[in-house]
């Protein structure tokens, strides 16, 4: 078991969460059950599946984990890119958010990379 805290990729989802919860609050009213609401739960899932996985007992578990919030980090790539093409997120709120984004993948992959290299085959 680890510590979800003093793994430095959920640091980063965690300050894409932040970072995409102050954005949405200037998304219009009538998307509070829509793209709003859809956009913070992929983010949130992000860091949450990261910190699932390192609970579990073993790497295997925690690379599987990974693999979901490395496809949660995709649903919000997509999010982010809908929102600035609807007129929601300005080019520079969207290139940063998405730029965290797309560190955050890169950090997820090579960091499930590494555990898939080290983690003892089943039998």
């Amino acid at each position: 078991m680890k510590d979800f805290r003093r793994l430095q990729v959920w640091e980063k989802a965690h300050a894409l969460t932040l970072a995409v919860y102050r954005a949405t609050e200037a998304f219009p009213k009538n998307e509070m059950y829509g793209l709003t609401s859809q956009i913070r739960r992929a983010c949130v899932s992000i860091g949450s599946n990261i910190a699932e996985g390192a609970g579990r007992s073993s790497d295997r578990e925690l690379a599987r984990f990974l693999d979901i919030a490395g496809g949660s980090a995709n649903e919000v790539e997509y999010q982010l890119l809908l929102a600035r093409d609807l007129g929601y997120l300005n080019t520079e709120s969207y290139s940063s958010l998405n730029a965290m984004t797309n560190e955050i993948k890169r950090m997820i992959n090579s960091f499930t990379r590494r555990i898939r290299k080290t983690a003892p085959t089943p039998r």
